[in-house]
């Protein structure tokens, strides 16, 4: 009987981080759409919204107006606190160095991404930063949540830059 309820946590747990994925993915849209790298984070607490953000730094020039700032930026203000310990980071690519420091510094309780970032991933594919031994707190991290739709709309993305001619991006 543990066992099936094991399995059943898990598989609920799966549909969950599938459902607000989904909402990254919209936040990724918005990006798009914006002209932006098609980057979107979400972060939610009891079972809710608190911070949305899309990739905003050619539109903003700020270079730190990445999706996962933004969220958590607006987390931040709608929970009054920088400390969002009761709080999940859903977003579509891997963090970045900067995004990752961003995630430890706001003690985000578990971070749930769908496509690696072989170039600047801080999490697990270029740098391990996010859970370095010599930091203060540890994130739960689940990656490859509906990887395959994250990384289709990244590479189509550069796909159609480069075919654009446009190297800037």
């Amino acid at each position: 009987m543990l066992i099936a309820g094991r399995c059943i946590s898990l598989f609920a747990m799966s549909l969950s981080d599938e459902f607000w994925m989904e909402e990254a993915l919209r936040e990724a849209q918005r990006a798009l759409a914006l002209g932006e790298v098609p980057v979107g984070a979400v972060v939610v607490s009891e079972g809710r919204i608190v911070g949305r953000g899309c990739n905003r730094p050619l539109s903003t020039n700020d270079p730190t107006a990445h999706a996962e700032i933004l969220a958590l930026r607006e987390a931040g203000t709608a929970i009054d606190n920088y400390r969002l310990l009761d709080c999940d980071l859903y977003v579509t690519v891997e963090p970045c160095p900067m995004c990752a420091g961003a995630i430890t510094h706001a003690r985000i309780r578990r971070l749930i991404y769908g496509a690696e970032d072989a170039k600047a991933g801080a999490v697990h594919s270029m740098l391990q930063l996010l859970n370095h031994p010599k930091l203060n707190h540890k994130v739960e991290v689940s990656s490859g949540v509906l990887a395959a739709r994250c990384m289709h709309l990244v590479q189509s993305f550069f796909r159609e830059r480069r075919s654009e001619g446009d190297n800037d991006r």
